[in-house]
């Protein structure tokens, strides 16, 4: 069971997940070792699930960020497992999910140009059995960058 140190212990990772076992502990107020011992029992039992680095998507050449929604003609799972695959190949894809709602679908897409965004919705999506229609809304400015779950 999780405690406010646990939750103290997420925060601080989610702001630096390269931070020693040492400057944990002086977050934490307790030992290195302790602290250690702590994250090693967050990520045993999958809370925490990985590490990665934030990247700058424009300094990629990523000027293109959109989300897409996408309804599907019917939910055959073959064809369902079909489109998530496709979706799954795709780099520029970069999340999915399932919705309620119009759309069965919303996809994060980050691509480097409004003609290669073009390409992989009128090329690739488009003509897959399973889509209906896909409607895109192109990112202007993102006001918030994704933020930290709250622990």
């Amino acid at each position: 069971m999780r405690d406010q140190i646990d939750s103290k212990l997420i925060t601080a990772l989610q702001e630096n997940a390269q931070a020693t076992a040492q400057e944990l502990a002086e977050t934490l107020g307790l030992s290195a070792s302790q602290a250690a011992r702590r994250r090693q029992k967050l990520e045993a039992s999958g809370v925490i699930l990985g590490y990665r680095a934030e990247l700058d998507a424009a300094a990629l050449g990523l000027g293109v960020q959109a989300f897409v929604q996408v309804q599907l003609l019917n939910h055959d799972p073959k064809m369902t497992q079909s489109f998530n695959k496709l979706m799954v190949s795709q780099p520029e894809i970069v999340s999915a999910w399932a919705m309620t709602g119009d759309a069965d679908l919303l996809l994060r897409i980050y691509s480097k140009t409004l003609a290669s965004l073009n390409t992989l919705i009128h090329d690739i999506l488009l003509p897959h059995g399973a889509v209906s229609r896909v409607h895109s809304q192109i990112v202007m400015n993102q006001i918030k960058q994704d933020a930290p779950l709250p622990a």
